[in-house]
């Protein structure tokens, strides 16, 4: 059992956790730019129907969708030192926190090639066509047509898998990463005061996603203002 509930407490242990901030977003950083790298690349077999890899990526991405994110941090951080360990490569020393981003940048890249898959194939082929109409090329129809197009198209999706990843990061503490929630526990276990740490904890992430979507909300508005220009000028 824990002690007495003390509100006061609440705003005390604020600024004890906001530190570890800087940790939960750093893991938060990596694993999106990663994630994005990963996610371009496993949308291009399918894209372009490549058999073989085209398989290869419906199946990772068919696991990374039917199996928990829990599981999946504890499969890269036992799977992956065990697998090295087969070919002489000691990983033990290395700090978790790698571990944790390993896995959410595969997770995000999952999410990330069907939502630029999709957002690829719903521009309109007619476009493409044009573009060939007046000479361009295969890469200059990509880069200046399609792509601008599926950004704005894919944003919102990327926007909710962003502020979705970051809430997912309060697991990270499972395998001894220290970020926000892990510095939480250890002040539930040196104060026995676990409610007002989980509120104080809700108070910081809610905070934080409320600034992510509304710089989200800004960043989209700004983008699709260059679109209608851009529709207006043609």
């Amino acid at each position: 059992m824990g002690k007495a509930f003390d509100f006061t407490l609440i705003w005390g242990f604020i600024p004890t956790l906001l530190p570890y901030l800087a940790v939960t977003l750093q893991i938060l950083a990596v694993s999106i730019v990663f994630g994005i790298i990963i996610g371009i690349v496993a949308a291009i077999p399918r894209l372009f129907h490549l058999p073989i890899l085209r398989q290869l990526v419906i199946i990772y991405i068919s696991f990374i969708r039917g199996t928990p994110i829990l599981i999946q941090l504890f499969l890269t951080f036992y799977g992956v030192p065990a697998l090295l360990m087969l070919i002489n490569i000691d990983v033990s020393r290395v700090e978790p926190i790698y571990f944790v981003m390993i896995t959410y940048a595969i997770g995000n890249g999952a999410v990330f090639s069907e939502i630029f898959r999709s957002a690829i194939l719903s521009i309109d082929r007619g476009q493409t066509e044009a573009a060939y109409s007046v000479g361009m090329s295969d890469t200059q129809n990509f880069f200046r047509i399609i792509l601008p197009q599926a950004i704005v198209v894919a944003f919102p999706n990327i926007a909710n898998s962003v502020i979705g990843s970051l809430k997912d990061t309060s697991l990270a503490f499972s395998i001894g990463v220290i970020d926000l929630v892990g510095r939480g526990e250890t002040l539930i276990a040196a104060t026995a005061h676990a409610l007002e740490v989980y509120i104080s904890l809700s108070i910081i992430y809610y905070i934080v996603v409320l600034l992510l979507e509304k710089g989200f909300h800004l960043f989209e508005k700004r983008m699709k203002r260059h679109q209608s220009f851009a529709s207006s000028a043609i």
